[in-house]
């Protein structure tokens, strides 16, 4: 029997498997992908991801397919109907997280064209391949630290180095899919 080999965090819940197979790591560039992405991360802050994956039908409706210039419209009652929608993570600071984070999200596409030029610009386009099966993943970098602090200072917040390496990778700016597995760039080449 030959089983396909994945990165072991992913484990063998279909929706894990799937969110591997099909999206992490892979480069995305879609401005609303990449909002959503940045909202979902957020949430995550402090949970596990599987738990985000499983409410990420709730966030969709509750955030309005991740549109960012709807959500940066959303207001004071808006937050209250969330605070009771227990379809996402009822937290107060998160929701309010997700609307002050896209005005800011499309201050920055103004400024840069698109939040994806302004991100991709941080490595000239090109994901960063982990090859080396001796490299251990870390929980920041040097570029998720400079993406925070970047992200901070436009006014952005829920958006710490660790958060924003994970977004990293989910977005495939950092593609650290594991040795031996299937999607891992020494062997997808």
């Amino acid at each position: 029997m030959n089983e396909t080999q994945r990165c072991p965090w992913c484990g063998d819940d279909p929706l894990y498997v799937a969110y591997h197979d099909e999206e992490w790591g892979r480069p995305e560039r879609d401005d609303r992908k990449l909002f959503e992405m940045l909202i979902l991360e957020g949430a995550q802050a402090g949970l596990s991801w599987i738990t985000i994956l499983k409410k990420r039908e709730g966030y969709r409706a509750a955030f309005h397919g991740f549109h960012p210039e709807k959500v940066a419209a959303m207001t004071d009652d808006d937050v209250e109907r969330l605070m009771q929608n227990p379809a996402i993570v009822r937290n107060r600071l998160k929701i309010h997280s997700a609307i002050r984070n896209a005005k800011v999200f499309l201050r920055m596409q103004q400024e840069h064209g698109s939040f994806s030029d302004w991100l991709w610009a941080h490595v000239d386009g090109k994901p960063i391949l982990r090859r080396r099966s001796d490299e251990r993943v870390p929980a920041s970098t040097e570029l998720s630290d400079l993406v925070s602090k970047s992200l901070k200072k436009a006014g952005m917040n829920f958006v710490g180095s660790t958060v924003i390496y994970a977004y990293l990778q989910a977005c495939g700016v950092v593609n650290d899919h594991l040795p031996g597995c299937f999607l891992h760039p020494a062997r997808s080449d």
